[in-house]
């Protein structure tokens, strides 16, 4: 019986994991998961499972900072238990900051552990030197872009596209309907701090619209009930009627005719569902400014850096004015043309993300390091 560590730190990475999990089982139904995640892969896993989700997700560089005693006791205790009792292979999905280190540490410790990366870390916006290091660290890289792989390969590292694990999920939410005319979508964030800073500024925005276009609905999307709760009472207090509920954010990107989306992974699922959007991002200015000093490439939104260009307009930090935002709502709310042309970019963007069954294939691969 073949045993795998596998290790993630973010709800994405929770899910990535859980259908890498389901996949791997599907073709090899002895193979043994321990490690840890969250309450998705913790479904597919034995003992000892960590589910430490809540704790590890945190957001930018200040708040891993605060959490540095918490992190560096996970991660001894993570590099003890596996040195004590080895695997046949370590899966990192995602989580490069924590993910990397473990790796780099456990080759120095267990010189022949089959090391394999899924969801590759994106060094290609700030660090692309780390990739040598990596190659020799990693023994494959499970790449979901397709221009990762020549990065990668370059560096003598065995790297597979895969394809987005997200569209093949995503497809089957899609309903197809008409979208609702005069319906603005919010999206602040999945994290409790994100949403603090970002949705009292989309509140903003949606006054701005609501001052040219009163006939228009503000509606918005909030990842749990707890956030729900805090987001209403925002609304009320700004003095905006908002429609706001829990886990809709799929339906609300089909239903909306334009939206405010906070960067992160909720920029490429309305991509997929073909809502006509602006990035908005504010972070602490630490983060930000640390960010601005590696991040080597123009954009940050995942859209124009697969497109290579500006398909969706992004509102960064001090650029993340109320005003200019309203504005930019109200350009896509009353220009058709310019709606059909931003889904049309959109849509070419997603289909080259396509890929046959991602967590198919990336099982595939990891049975093949296994062998």
């Amino acid at each position: 019986m073949k045993r795998i560590w596998i290790v993630a730190g973010e709800a994405s990475g929770d899910t990535h994991g859980a259908e890498l999990m389901r996949a791997v089982r599907e073709r090899a139904p002895d193979v043994e998961f321990v490690g840890a995640g969250g309450p998705r892969m913790r479904r597919h896993a034995g003992e000892p499972f960590d589910e430490w989700i809540a704790e590890a997700g945190v957001l930018g560089l200040w708040d891993v900072l605060k959490k540095y005693g918490y992190f560096r006791a996970k991660f001894d205790a993570m590099e003890a238990a596996i040195r004590k009792d080895p695997p046949d292979a370590v899966v990192f999905v995602d989580y490069p900051g924590f993910n990397l280190r473990m790796a780099a540490a456990l080759r120095a410790a267990l010189p022949s552990m089959k090391l394999i990366f899924y969801i590759s870390p994106q060094v290609w916006a700030w660090k692309r030197n780390r990739i040598p290091r990596m190659a020799k660290i990693l023994d494959r890289m499970l790449c979901i872009f397709p221009f990762e792989r020549d990065l990668y390969e370059a560096s003598g590292l065995r790297t597979d596209f895969v394809g987005h694990p997200m569209i093949e999920r995503l497809a089957e939410e899609k309903r197809g309907d008409i979208r609702e005319a005069n319906l603005v979508g919010l999206f602040p964030g999945s994290r409790e701090r994100e949403v603090r800073k970002i949705f009292p500024v989309l509140l903003d925005a949606a006054r701005h619209v609501l001052r040219e276009r009163p006939d228009v609905r503000i509606a918005a999307a909030a990842a749990s009930e707890s956030l729900a709760s805090s987001m209403r009472s925002m609304a009320a207090a700004a003095g905006i009627p908002c429609e706001i509920e829990s886990g809709n954010a799929h339906l609300l990107m089909q239903r909306a005719t334009a939206g405010l989306v906070c960067s992160g992974t909720a920029t490429l699922e309305a991509a997929f569902f073909g809502l006509p959007y602006a990035l908005v991002y504010r972070v602490a200015w630490l983060t930000y400014a640390v960010g601005r000093v590696v991040i080597t490439i123009p954009y940050l939104g995942i859209v124009n850096i697969l497109a290579g260009r500006e398909v969706v307009h992004e509102f960064l930090q001090a650029d993340a004015q109320p005003a200019a935002m309203g504005a930019e709502l109200l350009r896509l709310l009353n220009d058709p043309e310019a709606r059909a042309a931003l889904q049309r970019q959109l849509a070419a963007v997603i289909e080259g993300l396509h890929g046959e069954n991602a967590s198919a294939q990336a099982a595939v691969a990891v049975l093949e390091v296994l062998e």
